[in-house]
């Protein structure tokens, strides 16, 4: 089953709330998307612990071949 954009940006959002987020349906097929987040959170974190949070917020819909969400690109920063 494949997830709507919305409902991608509502997980993100649930872990930050201040969040810029854009979320872009790369294929048209609602399984591959690219996502943008910008929060001041990611402050002083690295790349991979700033993707790690986001996919946390993702609970578990990435996970395995059986997760809702196929595929993800994932662009994170802290605002400037």
């Amino acid at each position: 089953m494949a997830m709507a954009a919305q409902d991608i940006e509502a997980l993100i959002r649930e872990s930050f709330p201040e969040a810029q987020i854009t979320i872009t349906d790369l294929a048209g097929d609602g399984n591959h998307y690219a996502a943008e987040v910008t929060d001041a959170s990611f402050a002083g974190k690295n790349r991979v612990q700033q993707h790690r949070a986001v996919y946390a917020a993702l609970k578990g819909k990435m996970d395995g071949a059986h997760g809702e969400l196929h595929a993800l690109a994932l662009t994170t920063k802290a605002p400037s």
